[in-house]
């Protein structure tokens, strides 16, 4: 790959990126502009400006992109109630391609014939930024300088710091504890305390929610309103998709609901141990399920749940901008046209769980399931032809099976 000239970094602001900064400055001699993303993360960000601004970045992009997060990539994602290996609820997956795409709009808008990103090479995040980068753009060049450097250990980057005069807090001299990575949507914290999988992850890794022992001993009810799938208000006030996921945080993290301890297959092939804490997420997936069991007829209810997987893993694997991915989230969205209504949930010690849900759209017929007078509604004679037709098959086995055993 030809030097590049001008490359557009992910950048938090911390000190691997800061450090990534100076390394592209000196090892190519290009300008770099830097962008920092406010996900929702719960940093304050302009300390990155200032950062860039001394370390010579050539431009600063510093965006709150809270709305489009939750709107256009957390909310489709949850249409389908995709979950990756059963458990986890993609926080840092579906966070990638929104930067990535930003990365490359920026590039286009900047003349930048490169884009980099601070992953290293053992994980997924930097299949995910570049699978997205290429997608959008096939002839942008990517740099993965953890890839690509010498600097293998935490010595090595804190003396590349310091010979180029990069501001190390004080807390970043020592081995960090763990690693973790948040938004909106969730925190996620792996590495170093958390690498063996038998030991318990200690309780100062939980910064979002409040261990369930000590959360409120009295239960605490919500209702929360969809239309065509998405959540739109919060005891029938109305709000922004960041503002629902930022509210649901806020209830979840009181009632201690959303911690995960997970061990996942990564995409690149092995495996890791992962402390998620998504509590708004949390509360938003049970509550969708609940509108659907009203709303989604069962054919459509069950193919989605067959379509699911495969959907939660595209989104896992980095293929957020493939054909596979937009055709699905074509055929979930169809699936969404009646998903409208209210869903009631009681919060308490860790769970979220459905109490009631309502909806004009609803497929729900008392008069059909009453254990009581009917008046009509429901021939049960019907279900005898029903069940004959149904059982064909299965006498012709058992009769065959029988004759030859």
């Amino acid at each position: 790959m030809s030097a590049p000239k001008k490359v557009v970094l992910a950048y938090s602001g911390g000190l691997d990126t800061s450090i990534i900064l100076k390394w592209l400055q000196t090892e190519y001699g290009c300008e770099v502009i830097t962008f920092t993303a406010d996900l929702g993360q719960g940093e304050e960000l302009e300390p990155a400006r200032a950062k860039a601004e001394l370390m010579g970045a050539s431009a600063i992009y510093i965006e709150d992109v809270r709305e489009e997060f939750v709107r256009d990539f957390v909310y489709p994602m949850f249409r389908a109630n995709a979950v990756y290996e059963g458990l986890y609820l993609l926080g840092t997956s579906i966070a990638r391609p929104l930067i990535s795409k930003r990365l490359v709009e920026i590039a286009e808008a900047e003349g930048a014939d490169a884009v980099a990103h601070g992953a290293t090479g053992k994980g997924n995040d930097q299949v995910r930024f570049e699978l997205s980068a290429y997608a959008l753009n096939p002839d942008i060049k990517v740099i993965a300088p953890w890839r690509e450097w010498d600097l293998s250990s935490r010595t090595k980057l804190i003396d590349f710091a310091e010979k180029n005069q990069i501001p190390i807090a004080k807390d970043k001299r020592g081995e960090a504890p763990f690693s973790v990575d948040a938004n909106l949507l969730h925190t996620s914290s792996e590495g170093k305390v958390l690498e063996d999988p038998a030991e318990n992850a200690p309780d100062y890794v939980y910064q979002r929610t409040v261990s369930p022992e000590d959360a409120p001993n009295e239960p605490e009810f919500i209702e929360i309103g969809f239309e065509r799938g998405d959540a739109v208000s919060i005891n029938g006030e109305a709000m922004s998709p960041a503002t629902v996921l930022t509210k649901l945080n806020e209830l979840g993290g009181k009632h201690g609901i959303g911690r995960l301890d997970l061990v996942e297959g990564r995409f690149v092939g092995m495996k890791s141990r992962g402390i998620y804490e998504t509590p708004g997420g949390t509360i938003l997936l049970e509550a969708h399920r609940g509108i659907e069991q009203i709303t989604l007829d069962r054919g459509a209810a069950h193919l989605k749940d067959e379509l699911m997987p495969r959907y939660a893993e595209l989104i896992y694997n980095g293929f957020w901008f493939s054909p596979e991915r937009e055709m699905l989230q074509a055929a979930i969205d169809a699936s969404q046209a009646h998903v409208t209504g209210t869903v009631r949930l009681k919060l308490y010690k860790g769970l979220a769980r459905t109490v009631g849900r309502w909806s004009e759209h609803s497929l729900y017929s008392e008069a059909h399931v009453t254990f009581e007078e009917d008046h009509g509604a429901y021939d049960q004679a019907d279900a005898k032809g029903f069940i004959q037709l149904n059982a064909l098959r299965l006498k012709l086995l058992a009769a065959r099976d029988r004759k030859f055993k």
